[in-house]
């Protein structure tokens, strides 16, 4: 029997619009590798991930992968309203990342700050709405 220790999180699924699209973004434009893309019948399964976190994956999902109807509706809706999740990465530069993705075109969210939790971070949002937040630890 598990008692939970032996869990270990692999794959976040994070909403997006276009898988195309979602992948051209978070592979060209944040920087994450492509760990799968791979038919899934009339669909894709579609992964990327940090580089030094091999373990790792995002799923880029669409609303047509969920597969109960009402969670597919529910996430629709969603998507359409720009309500979805965050992901929190850290980085050796809150401010280097954040000239680069606004160079890039990314719709900033909030300019790098010092929080009183100890990291300097900025955020950002991808074309579906996802929240991205970009942190470096302060001292």
């Amino acid at each position: 029997m598990s008692t939970g220790k032996d869990l270990a999180l692999s794959h976040i699924a994070v909403m997006v619009g276009d898988q195309q699209a979602a992948l051209e973004f978070y592979r060209d434009v944040i920087g994450l590798e492509v760990r799968a893309d791979v038919p899934l019948g009339p669909m894709r399964w579609v992964t990327v991930g940090p580089a030094g976190q091999p373990g790792l994956e995002f799923l880029l999902e669409t609303p047509d992968m969920v597969p109960d109807p009402v969670q597919r509706e529910e996430a629709q809706r969603r998507l359409a309203a720009g309500a979805h999740g965050t992901l929190i990465f850290t980085t050796e530069s809150a401010d280097a990342t954040f000239a680069r993705l606004q160079d890039a075109g990314v719709r900033v969210t909030q300019e790098p700050a010092d929080q009183p939790y100890g990291v300097r971070d900025c955020g950002f949002a991808d074309p579906w709405g996802n929240f991205l937040r970009f942190s470096q630890p302060l001292g």
